[in-house]
């Protein structure tokens, strides 16, 4: 007679069975030694992979791990989340300061990947991150888990964060920087916040947190927007008379327009006027809107990475979860942000302005660099030096220039306080995405 197998038994079998698969699900990674468009084997060491998060961990986010060329042991780890929200980290790892470009001598049909000899991994570790879920490769398993925002993803991060530590205790020990770009810049200083929090409460892992990076920050969705007029003025993108107009009837307040203002209206109208057709990302490099039928809006290194990430040999090469993932867009625009925008059905804005982070984090043992490019409108180099003075830090080194070989790079200035020091600089000829106009 067949022995059977008891109802508790086989519920056990279930749950091994069940429990094993959402361990391969939460913890899954390769290391990637080819890809494709690369010739030969790629010279750093690198590795994707998915981490759960969330109570169920029923959001999988996407990460592109790359180790330091120079020494992985001792050089620091930086966490770097894109701008978006909802960019895909693919945008820095091919684009901006990771370890690979693309050669934009071939064509679409040819798309090669070469070395990027300014690449921040020659000095650091640095983890690429898709995250919410819905940016690049990372997804939800569930309702629930497609639903975000600026808390979400701060909480999001920091769990990511230590169970990637857990997973790989070698970088413990290494210097932790927390870095963004952008919008980002809401949400970095919280995490960063947290993390130090965190190891005062006694929380494990212990984290060798140590600073954070920002490039082109959004810090206060009022007065970052609302530096946009004085920094058209000091640019001559708007005369005087419209800017001694605008000081003298909008008392101050150039977002929230009181339309019964109408010396007001009059001035930020001819304000438009001028910068309408600017392009706020660079203000040197030409506008293109989204009625210019004629134009292609769209650059060249965007087509290569939505071509190389949508290709099917590239796919499998990241081991992406193809069931699950479906195209590559570099940017989700149902979580982007964009001025006055309300939350939506899957993201809410709920961060209006990480000023008091920045506040807290100026009495910890902590390093920050803010950095903004000088042609960059969107989140203008104005409104950065307005809150980083609304620190009250004391100053170390005044305005001074720095070098690259020989040249006049840009401008920074550096402040302390106690065991805090915040460096910031201005990259001269750059704009919102500093390391791609300036790298």
């Amino acid at each position: 007679m067949e022995k059977t197998l008891s109802k508790s038994t086989f519920s056990f079998i279930l749950f091994l069975t069940f429990h094993s698969h959402l361990i391969l699900i939460s913890y899954s990674k390769s290391i990637i030694k080819t890809l494709p468009g690369y010739t030969g084997d790629l010279p750093f060491k690198f590795e994707t992979g998915y981490i759960g998060v969330g109570e169920k961990e029923d959001v999988q986010l996407f990460y592109y791990f790359v180790e330091s060329t120079r020494n992985p042991e001792e050089d620091p780890l930086i966490f770097y989340i894109p701008g978006g929200a909802g960019a895909s980290a693919l945008i820095t790892f091919l684009y901006q300061f990771g370890p690979l470009n693309f050669d934009l001598n071939k064509g679409l049909d040819n798309i090669t990947l070469i070395l990027n000899p300014t690449a921040w991994t020659q000095i650091a570790n640095i983890m690429f991150v898709d995250i919410p879920a819905g940016t690049g490769f990372s997804y939800a398993e569930t309702k629930e888990g497609w639903v975000g925002s600026d808390s979400i993803l701060a909480n999001q991060a920091i769990e990511f964060i230590k169970k990637f530590l857990n997973d790989h205790p070698m970088f413990l020990k290494n210097p932790l920087y927390i870095a963004g770009i952008s919008y980002i810049g809401i949400v970095v200083p919280k995490i960063t916040l947290e993390l130090y929090e965190g190891n005062e409460r006694g929380d494990q892992p212990t984290l060798n947190i140590e600073g954070y990076i920002l490039m082109s920050p959004l810090t206060d969705k009022f007065k970052d927007f609302n530096s946009r007029l004085e920094y058209a003025h000091r640019r001559s993108l708007i005369s005087d008379d419209i800017y001694k107009s605008a000081l003298k009837h909008c008392y101050g307040n150039y977002v929230d327009i009181d339309t019964t203002n109408s010396l007001c209206a009059n001035s930020l109208h001819q304000y438009e006027q001028c910068t309408c057709r600017i392009n706020m990302e660079n203000i040197l490099e030409p506008f293109c809107g989204e009625n210019d039928h004629m134009l292609d809006c769209q650059d060249v290194v965007s087509k290569r990475i939505g071509a190389w990430a949508n290709n099917e040999e590239v796919r499998q090469a990241l081991n992406i979860r193809q069931e699950k993932v479906g195209r590559f867009e570099l940017l989700n625009d149902t979580l982007h942000y964009h001025q006055g925008k309300n939350d939506t059905f899957s993201y809410s804005y709920d961060i209006f302005s990480s000023f008091l982070y920045h506040k807290k984090l100026s009495n910890k043992n902590c390093r920050s660099l803010i950095m903004s490019g000088d042609h960059d409108m969107t989140f203008p180099y104005v409104g950065v030096e307005q809150w980083i003075d609304s620190l009250n830090l004391g100053v170390e080194n005044p305005w001074k220039p720095f070098y690259i070989d020989g040249q006049v790079g840009g401008y920074e200035t550096k402040y302390i306080q106690n065991d805090y020091s915040l460096t910031y600089a201005t990259v001269k000829g750059a704009g919102h995405v500093v390391p791609y106009y300036k790298p």
